[in-house]
């Protein structure tokens, strides 16, 4: 089935965004999920987290104003926060390892509705395995939010009963935000929290390779 209607990858980070609390600590995974930093507002104290040794991360730089020293993990120029710090990578794993991280926000190749992550490799015998500190990351942090298209390139649910991949962490995340919908991961399994503008239950199930569970009235 064509799905028309689909959140954009702004309004996907901006929805994570909403979800991340004033005083937070949290990693933004590589890809997709750095998007998120150009969303929170001004206002709302977060403190950012690279693996690679940073805390107090900003939004990304104006186009001219990016230092080359000053990256995140992916190798993206970033900016940093009045009061943010520099640190050896031995102490930010640390700090992912001890339970330090509120949130991270993770891409995946494929989330079960269990809340299994595979993010790290697809299996495939050419792929370039690809871990970095995603696997810290999913046990360390409290909660684990992944950020993901609904479907792969050739249509196939990356929303799955389980996992096919080799995965990065089991039953870590909590919640599964895509471009269909936001999924909460619960012991009943997934509930659906939001769809895309025009969706449909059905619509959403039809294109999903795992059940869900329709949204919580006011009422429940």
């Amino acid at each position: 089935m064509t799905i028309t209607s689909r959140f954009t990858r702004e309004q996907m980070a901006e929805r994570v965004a909403r979800d991340i609390p004033e005083g937070a600590y949290v990693n933004l995974g590589i890809g997709l999920p750095t998007k998120v930093a150009n969303y929170l507002p001004p206002e709302r104290e977060v403190f950012l987290h690279s693996e690679n040794g940073l805390l107090g991360m900003g939004p990304a730089p104006k186009p001219g104003e990016e230092d080359e020293d000053l990256i995140n993990a992916g190798k993206q120029p970033v900016t940093l926060l009045t009061g943010g710090a520099y640190f050896h990578h031995a102490d930010s794993f640390a700090m992912m390892r001890g339970g330090h991280l509120d949130i991270c926000v993770l891409g995946a190749f494929q989330v079960s509705d269990k809340g299994d992550l595979a993010n790290w490799h697809t299996g495939a015998p050419d792929a370039i395995p690809a871990v970095g500190g995603a696997m810290d990351l999913a046990i360390g942090a409290k909660q684990v939010f992944v950020m993901m298209e609904h479907q792969t390139k050739t249509g196939e649910s990356k929303v799955v009963a389980q996992c096919s991949y080799p995965l990065t962490g089991i039953a870590c995340v909590s919640r599964i935000y895509t471009d269909l919908a936001v999924l909460d991961v619960t012991p009943q399994g997934l509930r659906v929290r939001e769809m895309a503008p025009g969706l449909t239950l059905a619509d959403l199930q039809a294109v999903t390779a795992a059940p869900l569970l329709a949204p919580q009235s006011a009422n429940d």
